[in-house]
Parts: C-alpha cells; structure tokens; sequence
C-alpha cells in the first residue's frame, strides 16, 4: 500500500508541474488528435489503421469490416445480433473498446457488443494489438478497437449522403456533415438501418424467423478554439436499437431486445511547445430490457450510469524525455431486476515515460495503480520501444501486465453473484518485425500471453451458476500481415492486403484449446482499379473451432464488389456502389447452431458535396 500511494503522489506532483509552464502558441496538430497516446505512446505495438475508403466500401456492418480487414475472430449469434470478438485467443471482455480515449466496454457484461457500432460514424479506426491496460483500463488484454472522431481546424464544409438497399429488406440511411475553420470544428452523422434479416438457412427448409433490426445511431463532436493557448472540446454519441433475436436450427426465437447507449464527453486543453494539459469529463449511460416473449410487455431491465473525471498533462522534460501521466476518478451506478442497485468508486493514477534515444531507437515505460471499492486490483506495468534497422526494417517489442475487473453482472447477478472475486490478470510479451519495400508492407508478430485468476461462471451443487476465479490459460501464436499497393501506369491501381493469425489459446486444467477459438483465421482482399471504375474481392477463411461437446467446422466465405465514382458538377461527386456477399453460397455458422447469410446484394448510393 506504501508503494501505490508514493506512486500516486509522484503522479500528482508531475500534473501540477503543469501550471508552473508558459506555454507558446497552440499547436493545431495536436487539437485534431482525439487520442494522442495512440498515436505518441505506441512504438512497440503493431497499430493498425483502416481507410476511409475501406470503411466505405463495406457498408455492411462493424463486425464484417473488422472480420475481413483484421486478425480478430467474431462470433455472431446469427448476422446482426449480438456480435463478440475475440482478439488473440482471449474472451469478448478482453477486447477494450476505446471511444475518443475513453474505455466504453459495459459495465455489466465487461464487452461491447460490435453489431452497435456504425463504422460511418467516425473519422479513423485504429486496432492496437496486445496488452493496453497501463492506458486503457480493463479489459485491454488482447487488444483494443478505437473509435476517434478528429476535429479539423481549416476552412471547410463538406456533406456526405449514402444511401443502401439490399436483400432481405435492409435499408440504410446515412448523413454526415464536416465544418470547420481556424477557430472553430464540428461533425454530425446520423445513421439509420433496418433489416426483416429473414434469410434462407441453407441446407434446410426453413429461414432466419425473429431476426428483424432496426438501430439508430447519432453524433455530434465539436471544438473551440478559446485562446492560442486554449481548445474546448465536445463529442457525443446516441444508440437506440430495437431488435428480435434469432432462434437456431432447433428452436425458433421469440425473444425481443431494446438497449440504449448515451455517451457525452467535455475536454478542456491547454497547449504548448513543452507541455499539454488536459481535463476531461464523461458521463455514460447504458440501458437495455430484455423481452422473454415480444408479444408481451413482461420485462427484465438493466441500467448503469458512469461519470467519469481525469486530468492529464503531456510534457517534454527534455529534448529525450516525454512524460505523460494523468489521475482518473470514475463513479457507476447501476439499478436493476437482477442486480439491484450497486455502486462502485474507482480511482486511478497512470504514468508514461519516453524516451528517444536516438533516431532509430526510442521507448516507453509506463505504471498504473487502480483503488476500487469493490475489489483489490493489481499494479500493472508496460514496457515497449521501437529499433529501426534501416529504411525498410524495424523491430518492436512490448511487454505487460494487465488487468480486467469483475463487472457488476459478476459480483451482483442474484443468485449467483460472488463478492469476492479478484481482478483477472495478464502477462504477456510480444515481438514484432515491419518490413517495407516501395508499395510493400509485411509485418510479423510473435506474442505470448499467461492469464491467472480468469473469472468464470459454472454451476454449483444446487444448479445456480456463479463466477469464480478459476481459469488459468496460457496464450501464444503468430500473426501476419502483407499489403502491396502497385500503379499501374496513369490510370491504373492494384492494392492487396492479407491478414492470417495462428492461434493457440490452452486451458492449463484440461490442456486444451479453449472454445471459439480458430487455430487458424486468415483474410485476403483485392482491389483493381482503372479510371473510374474500382472492383474490389475479400476472402475470409475461419478454421474449425472447439464447442462444447465437438466441434464446428471450418469455412470460406466471400465477397465480390464493384464501385463508379464520377462528378455531376464541380463539387458534387457520387459513387454506385453493387456488393455481393458470401458470392459463393456458402453455409457456415460462427457459432453452433445460427447459420449465416446465404449469397446476398447490396447496393449503395455516395454522394459527396
């Protein structure tokens, strides 16, 4: 205890250096940037950024996006239901979802679910793999999803329109609005989709029953420049959706659905040459009820609501040194039918150090110490850096500890809540290789990862399930990924990407692999595009996975589409956009007993102005 609380102090004593510094001109670089430390404390991790012209192409869902462009598994309970992923062998709570640099992962359940996410609402995503703790809080131990939307301070006003209709009944309906000069920038978006999702089940008779979705997603992010010296920052998001959930091949659904998302974050900065102080609020509300039979008003009904404060500062101490350390206070007050009416009070204190050795090596060293009223949490570290061999080769290398803290679900849930379970935790190493030739990029990844006290829910001798503190899993494997983008003379391009991830995830108790988790996954996509026109391919292949009492097999599935791109008038371009998805028919399930779509179309209308 005497440790943390020296820690904490140093800390605190670090951020009020802050107010002794004069400060020069603001730096607009940094006003843009809605999560700096990914992009300033992440040179030893493999950071993926997806295009905007990727995100567009597949306007489908956030789950299919990041299946076919990255190295993360998903199981779907059927196509937009309940969507969980998982990174590098670990669980659905171990994938942290970062909003605009704060940690969204519900408090009940500990996981975001992926088919609640409207990829069109946001200006860059960025996939960090491995363990993110030390920054991002609980739950960062296979990796963390960030969702940014960037404010632009330069002359602009721009419109965008996107129109879908597909099969099934799915419509979509998006509108985005940018403006901004040298003091001022907003966004706006609205999304809205809806599906009968009554697909055919390949194989059989029957078709996809109670699966209709409708879901409305909303934001609005905003900045002011106050000062040279001072920015104001707002960004907000909405989510209603309204969905039936699908039954499997041997039981129809009859259940319903509705859960609400309420997310608003403030941040006041201050910047300068030296240092970058930053105070932020949040408050974030998640409500759902659950509908046992549709037609009926019968219920159960869930709520928590969190506040949360931090103060950071970003300083230069030197011309080598940066140092970045932030206190953060977090309030969750949940109310429910099966969990009562808990409340939790958490309180951290972060540290990042870097140091740029030279031009070709730099690293970075980071602590964290939580202070929970519910449970006792570990001080985890990290420890990673960069070396730059030459032009074309660098080598990255993280190691950490971290952590994912028992939710409200796990230590209230009546019957079956246990007050006494720790905090799960993690270590792990990772080395990474980047390679780079002209327009080809391959990177290579080795990681292994030990997780002790890994909360698990199993029934006891009277029949009620609970958590427990149980599971130790032992975590290792490679990942690979190549990209080629080639001109072919004036009006010619090719870009290839591929991703592929070997994955071995082991209950040390029983010495096997743990379920839903694929030895093998590996994606592939093709782009070929001439004038106007671009003609786009995707293959997506998922090994055999373990269930419980088998296995389920294997499948490849893909997608073949082609986009036009032309000018109505000067400032008026559109895009028609035709997709066809599972092109070849394919049966599959990503979990047992929920087939997917059979080949499907979707169509898309872009209009830029």
């Amino acid at each position: 205890m005497k440790k943390t609380l020296l820690f904490s102090l140093l800390v605190f004593i670090s951020l009020n250096k802050a107010f002794a510094q004069e400060n020069p001109v603001i730096n607009l670089k940094e006003v843009v940037v809605s999560d700096i430390r990914l992009k300033r404390y992440a040179e030893g991790h493999k950071v993926t950024e997806l295009r905007d012209s990727t995100v567009r192409q597949q306007n489908n869902s956030f789950t299919s996006l990041l299946a076919f462009n990255s190295n993360i598994y998903f199981k779907e309970n059927g196509f937009g239901m309940v969507s969980s992923p998982a990174f590098r062998g670990t669980n659905a709570s171990h994938t942290a979802v970062i909003w605009n640099g704060i940690n969204i992962n519900s408090q009940l359940n500990g996981q975001t679910d992926f088919n609640t996410i409207d990829p069109l609402s946001y200006n860059s995503i960025g996939i960090r793999s491995g363990g993110g703790s030390v920054q991002y809080g609980s739950g960062a131990i296979g990796g963390s999803v960030h969702l940014n939307n960037d404010l632009r301070f330069d002359d602009h006003f721009e419109h965008r329109v996107l129109l879908g209709y597909g099969s099934f009944e799915t419509k979509t309906i998006n509108y985005n609005q940018s403006y901004g000069d040298s003091r001022w920038s907003s966004n706006f978006g609205i999304n809205y989709k809806k599906s009968d999702n009554d697909y055919k089940y390949l194989k059989t008779d029957t078709k996809n029953v109670n699966g209709e979705f409708e879901r409305l997603n909303f934001n609005f992010n905003a900045g002011y420049v106050l000062s040279d010296k001072q920015v104001m920052r707002l960004y907000h998001q909405s989510f209603i959706g309204d969905r039936n959930l699908s039954g499997t091949l041997v039981a129809e659904g009859r259940s319903k659905y509705k859960d609400n998302q309420y997310r608003t974050q403030l941040e006041w900065g201050r910047f300068g040459e030296k240092a970058t102080s930053r105070v932020k609020v949040a408050y974030l509300q998640e409500e759902f009820r659950y509908y046992e039979n549709k037609d009926s008003d019968n219920h159960s009904f869930g709520k928590v609501s969190t506040f949360l404060a931090r103060y950071s500062l970003d300083m230069k101490l030197s011309k080598v040194f940066r140092l970045n350390s932030f206190l953060e206070f977090d309030n969750y007050k949940g109310k429910g039918d099966s969990f009562g009416s808990p409340t939790r009070n958490d309180f951290s204190a972060t540290a990042l150090l870097k140091h740029q050795v030279s031009p070709k090596l730099s690293y970075n060293i980071s602590l964290r110490q939580d202070f929970s009223s519910d449970y006792s949490s570990p001080l985890v570290f990290s420890l990673d850096g960069k070396y730059t061999i030459n032009e074309h080769y660098d080598i990255q290398l993280n190691a950490s500890k971290n952590f994912r803290t028992p939710t409200f679900n796990d230590l209230y849930w009546q019957p079956g809540g246990n007050l006494d379970l720790l905090a799960e935790q993690s270590y792990q190493i990772d080395l990474g290789h980047r390679l780079r030739f002209g327009g080809v990029t391959f990177n290579l990844n080795g990681y292994y990862i030990a997780t002790e006290d890994m909360i698990k829910w199993l029934p006891g001798s009277d029949g009620i399930w609970s958590p427990i503190n149980i599971d130790d899993v032992r975590i290792y494997g490679l990942e690979g990924e190549l990209g080629i983008d080639h001109k072919i003379g004036k009006n010619q391009t090719i870009a290839f990407k591929s991703n592929y991830a070997y994955t071995v995830s082991e209950d040390q108790s029983t010495k096997e692999q743990l379920i839903y988790v694929p030895f093998h996954k590996a994606n592939a996509s093709v782009a070929y595009g001439i004038l106007d026109f671009n003609v786009f391919y995707q293959h997506l292949y998922n090994g055999p996975v373990s269930i419980i009492g088998g296995e389920l097999e294997g499948y490849d599935v893909a997608n073949l589409g082609i986009n036009y791109t032309g000018t109505l008038q000067k400032k008026l371009k559109y895009t028609l956009g035709l997709s066809i998805n599972n092109v070849f028919d394919t049966y599959y399930e990503n979990i047992a007993l929920r087939p997917m779509p059979n080949r499907n179309i979707q169509s898309q209308l872009i209009l830029n102005f």
